[in-house]
């Protein structure tokens, strides 16, 4: 498994390392969470575009309740980080998808979102209450969301940082977030795969991974740096693999 500690020393942009430690904090406190075996040619990648070198790490676990916890960080040159980080349920829990970004080039960062996005109609009531109730920063820039941006939830934050005051509060509410998220999972048990409750939330969840793949910028990235046929399987095993039938 790859460890990130052995790309920060500097490296990183603050808030990246920041966010990276606070997922992992949090992921640690889930219960029987275990590595995820991968394509060992995913984990650790490089690559070169327009003649600056990328690096992709990536680290992928599973627990009681979901399928799969992924976190990966991109470098590219000196000018662009890139922290992605969904948290995909198994369908047969009640639990909806925890997902944050974080984009940083040449002048900072760029853009930032985190969301508890549903798989079914709606989050729980009890969910919802708990994100009510966070204190919400009044962020000074709130950036649009994409076209297939329905698949996120009411309580989406995607905002460019104005100051490094408002990159702690970032922070802080991706940290609230995943309070929120993890308490929802501790306190929920599998239903049968046949249920329909469970079958509309697989499809929920494919909803959301075919809308994410619907993003051509990552495709023409990856594509650009190594090949198309990788850049695809990239995208489908790795970034939005669709969760197994039931």
């Amino acid at each position: 498994m790859v460890l990130f500690s052995s790309i920060s020393g500097g490296q990183l942009h603050p808030l990246v390392e920041s966010l990276a430690s606070v997922v992992k904090t949090r992921r640690g406190q889930l219960p029987n969470l275990t590595s995820l075996p991968a394509n060992i040619d995913f984990m650790e990648v490089e690559g070169t575009l327009e003649g600056e070198e990328l690096f992709i790490w990536n680290e992928m676990h599973c627990c009681q309740g979901l399928r799969k916890l992924h976190l990966e960080i991109a470098i590219l040159g000196k000018g662009l980080q890139i922290l992605h980080c969904v948290f995909f349920p198994d369908p047969c829990f009640d639990l909806p998808i925890f997902g944050t970004d974080v984009v940083v080039g040449p002048s900072g960062v760029s853009a930032a979102i985190v969301d508890i996005s549903p798989v079914s109609s709606q989050l729980s009531s009890s969910l919802e209450a708990c994100l009510m109730n966070l204190s919400i920063p009044p962020f000074q820039q709130v950036r649009e969301l994409p076209a297939w941006g329905s698949i996120f939830s009411p309580f989406v934050k995607f905002i460019r940082p104005s100051s490094k005051e408002e990159e702690l509060h970032f922070l802080q509410l991706v940290d609230d977030y995943l309070k929120c998220f993890n308490s929802e999972l501790l306190k929920n048990s599998s239903e049968s795969s046949d249920s329909e409750s469970s079958i509309k939330r697989y499809h929920g969840q494919l909803n959301y991974c075919r809308k994410q793949k619907s993003n051509d910028k990552t495709r023409r990235l990856l594509a650009n740096a190594f090949n198309p046929v990788w850049a695809d399987r990239y995208i489908n095993e790795v970034l939005f693999d669709e969760p197994l039938g039931l």
